[in-house]
């Protein structure tokens, strides 16, 4: 295998796609290598990379099963859950507190 051939940002010929332009199109990699990338150049700093995948490699999206589904819902559930209070908090518990706001600032009128 060679090099990948690497364009310039915008510049990229028809027929490639980054993983989220695929998405957008309902599409995935499906497993291809990446083709070819992009570079965006920068001030001091070395340029931003972007991959690229060939559209007419591209798999459709796996559809959403109802397991996949439940499974999704119970790991959100989880992530609202206080390990302090075992309360289910309205939002996401914020990684860097472990607990919900009422329980990591309790003498705060937010409670």
């Amino acid at each position: 295998m060679g090099a990948l051939p690497v364009f310039r940002w915008r510049l990229a010929p028809d027929g490639y796609a980054t993983r989220r332009q695929l998405r957008a199109r309902g599409l995935r990699p499906g497993g291809q290598q990446v083709a070819a990338q992009l570079e965006r150049p920068r001030r001091r700093r070395e340029p931003l990379v972007a991959y690229l995948y060939r559209i007419d490699a591209a798999k459709p999206v796996r559809p959403m099963t109802p397991a996949k589904r439940a499974a999704l819902a119970k790991a959100n559930a989880a992530r609202r859950r206080c390990p302090e209070c075992g309360r289910d908090a309205g939002y996401v518990i914020p990684v860097s507190l472990g607990m919900c706001v009422s329980c990591a600032f309790p003498d705060s009128s937010a409670a």
